[in-house]
């Protein structure tokens, strides 16, 4: 088994915060298979990238062998989680959550191993609790404490409503912690008042406090307000491969960096090589299309990823592709290869002169955008639909020297 240490440190990368630190370490050591709990409220049917954040991390957790319990919050959700949110929101009926949480079984088991993972619906023992259990349970917390938390707090100082059953989300996200028996509670750093509740109130019920890890929120689409259903800024995992890919295509360029930092499986030296091929000429683009192209074929295939990239070019062509266009791979000596080079390589004009001349010209297209910048460097990893005049078409991948060349017509 490996060292408590080195299983802390990488179970806690990523993690925002670590609540408390030395008691998780303490769990540890124990070396027992630990009870790992995140919720999702089903406010709509879509699972999207933002809740992959703490799914890939229970992913993380569940193949070192402790135990998954992912709640689905169908009682909770009728409620309406407060978190982050200036108005109050409107409950949802239990058809349309129940009928949300269908979904959701489906698609999380995309990124979870069906056979290792405990399916739980906080229905089960809120609805038997009554409503004497429910005052019994609100005598647990203050008013005072409650508005401590920024958003009741902000909400209270602007004079704006916040109705009662709104402090009973925490309350209910903290009990529910007692009846799972958590040892670990993982979510957004938007939760982290209502993590927090599930350690008091396993305290009071006589339970063993669990450890609360907190996460990241991921920007939405928009690049400001977090990913969210009800914001409509999200991408779906259960998208079409199509949609994934062109939604990613969208997002800014900054942005990109951000998706890389909390969404790839890249190392985090990967990362920072991609960055410096950017500084040192490459086009965003072309690393915003390796970006795409691994998180769709993570909830798809290799070879839907493929073809969503090869529609997301047709798609601005003026004209249909030809039929039957060369696949080449390329390979460069460092972080990429000059656009000059790489259209000599690939056979689409006689020499590097020649292809500064075709760019000098706007004869060059990448992926249906004219070239202008003749110093502009293909980074590793990168492929593309190459177009010199009317008629020279090839897709061309660039690969690290290391790798053997492969050519295809």
């Amino acid at each position: 088994m490996k060292d408590y240490i080195e299983i802390y440190q990488s179970l806690s990368s990523g993690a925002t915060e670590v609540l408390v630190e030395q008691e998780f370490l303490d769990r540890l050591k124990e070396g027992k298979p630990l009870r790992i709990k995140a919720g999702f409220d089903p406010t709509a049917p879509d699972i999207h990238l933002g809740h992959t954040v703490l799914f890939n991390k229970l992913r993380q957790f569940q193949k070192l062998d402790h135990t998954i319990l992912l709640l689905i919050g169908d009682f909770t959700g009728m409620i309406g989680d407060p978190s982050g949110k200036n108005i109050t929101r409107k409950p949802l009926t239990r058809e349309v959550v129940m009928e949300n949480a269908k979904t959701y079984q489906t698609q999380v088991f995309k990124i979870l191993d069906p056979n290792k993972t405990q399916v739980l619906f906080n229905s089960s023992w809120m609805e038997k609790l009554g409503a004497n259990g429910i005052i019994d349970l609100a005598s647990k917390y203050t008013v005072a404490r409650m508005l401590e938390r920024e958003d009741f707090r902000v909400r209270y100082q602007s004079n704006q409503p916040i109705a009662i059953h709104e402090f009973l989300y925490p309350l209910i996200q903290g009990y529910d912690s007692v009846m799972m028996q958590a040892d670990v509670e993982i979510g957004g750093t938007d939760q982290k008042f209502n993590l927090l509740m599930g350690r008091e109130l396993q305290k009071h019920y006589g339970k063993r406090p669990q450890i609360v890890m907190t996460f990241p929120l991921l920007e939405g689409l928009d690049g400001v307000q977090k990913m969210s259903k009800s914001l409509n800024n999200y991408i779906g995992i259960n998208e079409p491969a199509k949609e994934i890919f062109g939604k990613l295509m969208s997002i800014s360029d900054d942005l990109m960096w951000r998706y890389y930092d909390v969404l790839s499986f890249l190392s985090a030296s990967e990362i920072k090589g991609l960055k410096q091929s950017v500084s040192d000429g490459a086009n965003p683009r072309d690393i915003k299309i390796k970006l795409a192209e691994e998180i769709t074929a993570r909830f798809h295939s290799v070879e839907a990823a493929k073809e969503a990239h090869e529609a997301f070019i047709a798609q601005f062509q003026k004209h249909s592709l030809p039929e039957n266009i060369p696949e080449l791979r390329l390979t460069a000596e460092t972080q990429g290869l000059p656009i000059a080079n790489v259209l000599k390589n690939a056979g689409l004009v006689a020499s590097t002169s020649e292809a500064l001349r075709q760019i000098e010209q706007g004869a060059v297209r990448l992926d249906s955008e004219k070239i202008e910048d003749k110093g502009m460097v293909i980074p590793i990893g990168a492929r593309h639909l190459f177009q010199v005049g009317k008629r020279k078409f090839a897709y061309v991948e660039i690969i690290s020297e290391k790798e053997k060349p492969r050519y295809s017509s």
